[in-house]
């Protein structure tokens, strides 16, 4: 089983060339529709079936299926097609190679992984011996902002298992952060600014609060760390209140965004600051405030023991030649939705730069070599020549 790399490198760079910047970076002039017709006529030349998931108008995922002779295990290789946006970027589409990486944006995150499953799946064709289970390609949709994407994929697919080519250095990820975005707001009372017996100041109001969130913040950093992921955090992202220099603000609103570690919810990342708002009324009956969630994702975290787990490690042991470090990411990723569906899985991809930076590159080689892990896998997990 090899890697077709001329293949590999030129269904990249095609990605790549493919403007498939998420809406929301763009004043909603782009969107996945160009990529998911892409992929759709290079996984149909894989002799797979192909099924359009629309989550919303324009915002497609693509489903490849790789029918397996049957009485196997079914795997699911995922990537998403979205990337944040091109501003500042000076050939954010080339997809050119240079000293063995791929540059442009969404090289790194991800179409190189995107591209290593369809190369993965081209290996298992080219070796003529059908697998037993399925082996099932998702390109998701959104994930860079909320993974609607994903979230519809799963009303409508299902695996055994699944591994999420999101760039990883070629590391075995087992855990990820979650985040919980959500808003407080404060309420004051609007009057003439020398009218300070008439005012209540909310921005004032909410000064009081930020001073105890920060200390929240700095306890969240002190509490027992996950052992992949770290301990939890929070940042105050946005601040807005006041309608004029004059004027005693009546409102002010704050998002804040808590990233989250496995075994908190959004209900306990709420809870710590209702906490802060009861005691700040309790001291003052003149504070009115409230909070409310704006959009979660949970935090994942695989089974060590579990077979796609173990299959993976093993498929990457025999690729790199070395058992893979083991490791969290910090960041969000779609691994999260997979898991809370009952999907076992697990994370591995490429190595690179330039996530949402005004540079981004991926290595071609090391995308080869994830495509490589994923054939073993595949072959592995779903039965097959191995």
């Amino acid at each position: 089983m090899q890697i077709d790399r001329p293949f590999l490198e030129a269904t990249l760079a095609a990605l790549v060339q493919i403007n498939s910047v998420n809406p929301k970076f763009s004043d909603g002039s782009t969107d996945e529709t160009m990529i998911a017709a892409h992929l759709d006529g290079v996984l149909r030349a894989l002799g797979m079936e192909v099924t359009f998931h629309d989550a919303a108008p324009r915002r497609t995922s693509v489903v490849g299926r790789l029918r397996g002779t049957g009485g196997g295990r079914s795997l699911m290789l995922y990537g998403h097609t979205d990337t944040v946006g091109i501003e500042g970027m000076k050939a954010p589409l080339s997809g050119r190679t240079r000293d063995g990486k791929l540059h442009g944006r969404g090289s790194y995150d991800m179409k190189g992984g995107v591209a290593a499953c369809i190369a993965a799946i081209k290996c298992i064709v080219d070796a003529g011996a059908p697998l037993a289970g399925d082996v099932i390609f998702v390109g998701a949709a959104d994930e860079e902002v909320a993974s609607i994407g994903m979230s519809n994929v799963l009303e409508h697919v299902r695996a055994d298992a699944a591994i999420v080519t999101e760039s990883t250095e070629l590391q075995l990820c087992l855990a990820h952060k979650g985040f919980c975005w959500m808003e407080v707001e404060v309420e004051g009372r609007a009057a003439h600014g020398s009218r300070f017996e008439e005012g209540i100041d909310a921005n004032m109001a909410m000064g009081r609060f930020l001073g105890r969130l920060d200390n929240l913040e700095r306890d969240l950093r002190r509490r027992a760390p996950h052992a992949l992921v770290g301990p939890p955090s929070l940042h105050a992202a946005v601040i807005l209140g006041g309608t004029g220099t004059s004027t005693y603000a009546a409102h002010c609103r704050l998002e804040i965004e808590r990233r989250t570690i496995p075994g908190e919810t959004e209900a306990s990342a709420l809870a710590e600051i209702q906490s802060i708002l009861d005691a700040l009324a309790a001291d003052d009956a003149s504070f009115r405030a409230r909070v409310r969630p704006l959009l979660s994702r949970g935090s994942f975290e695989a089974d060590r023991n579990s077979t796609i787990v173990s299959i993976v490690e093993s498929a990457a042991t025999k690729v790199l030649g070395a058992p893979p470090k083991v490791i969290g990411e910090p960041y969000w990723m779609d691994a999260a939705l997979m898991a809370d569906a009952g999907i076992e899985t697990v994370v591995i991809g490429p190595t690179g730069a330039g996530a949402h930076a005004a540079k981004e590159w991926v290595d071609l080689s090391s995308v080869e070599s994830v495509a490589a892990i994923l054939a073993r896998a595949a072959s592995s997990y779903c039965g097959g020549v191995g």
